[in-house]
């Protein structure tokens, strides 16, 4: 990334260009970025292409305004803080579905960041509803978050040190929320091409949740959440309370992208795959 494209991607997040690469101008930029960028999969249901090029990545970003998935946020981010002088790794997961397994393979992107201090991060801007703030990536203890109680543990172990998630190679760690895992993470650095399967699997196949419903969700000013689930919008405020309603024309669903997430789409996109029965 040259200059140029930093202060853009700094713009569109609105961030003051640090001084340093700390670990404090790190927790605040992950919180922009989780409240300026959206979680979506849109892409998918206008049949947009998903290329894991840095390149075309900050293109949607910056240049388009768009938010995506895991591979796009996490490795847009990851451009942006190795620009900025941090020591960014992409760490390969799989995330835990709801039979407490954890699922394919290059199944999640999230990132490893050094500072200039010598502490080791997790930063994660692509899970959708996660921390808000790094999480350190060497402490085993409960860490406190406006999104939740976290825990990165050995792997096949649980909040409370039982087994547990199914056998794990050596070295792998299990990120937990609120004493639920999350996803599997492996320990090895890896490059975004890598995560090219992933993306096509999820952007492309009928048992990936991504090709069956429609999402698009950002964290607010109040620490509350917003997200449009096709039609129906949902808004979570700071305190857990949350309102719900179904838009009911293309117009305002289209209004709503615009002024709830910055997001211009010529049309309503509609689900790529439905759901038996649907």
């Amino acid at each position: 990334m040259n200059s140029s494209l930093v202060d853009a991607y700094l713009r569109r997040i609105g961030a003051e260009r640090p001084q340093r690469p700390t670990g404090r101008a790190l927790g605040e930029l992950h919180l922009r970025h989780l409240r300026a960028v959206p979680f979506e999969n849109l892409s998918i249901h206008l049949g947009e292409e998903i290329v894991l090029e840095e390149e075309r990545l900050l293109d949607k970003v910056i240049g388009r305004g768009r938010g995506g998935f895991c591979y796009e946020l996490n490795g847009a981010f990851g451009a942006l803080l190795a620009a900025l002088g941090y020591e960014v790794e992409l760490l390969a997961a799989r995330v835990y579905g709801d039979e407490g397994r954890p699922g394919i393979p290059y199944d999640h992107l999230a990132l490893r960041v050094r500072t200039v201090e010598g502490d080791t991060w997790l930063a994660d801007v692509g899970f959708g509803a996660h921390s808000h703030y790094p999480l350190r990536y060497g402490e085993r203890g409960q860490q406190a978050d406006p999104g939740g109680a976290f825990r990165v543990v050995d792997a096949g172990r649980d909040a409370a040190g039982a087994s547990g998630g199914g056998p794990a190679d050596a070295g792998d760690l299990d990120v937990l929320r609120d004493g639920e895992p999350q996803y599997r993470l492996e320990t090895r650095s890896r490059v975004l091409g890598d995560f090219a399967a992933g993306a096509w699997w999820h952007s492309t196949s009928p048992l990936s949740h991504f090709t069956r419903s429609l999402v698009c969700s950002r964290i607010t000013e109040d620490g509350g959440r917003v997200t449009l689930s096709g039609r129906v919008l949902k808004i979570t405020d700071g305190e857990g309370r949350h309102t719900t309603r179904e838009l009911e024309t293309d117009e305002a669903v289209l209004t709503a992208y615009r002024e709830r997430f910055g997001v211009e789409l010529g049309c309503v996109p509609s689900v790529r795959i439905r759901n038996r029965g649907e």
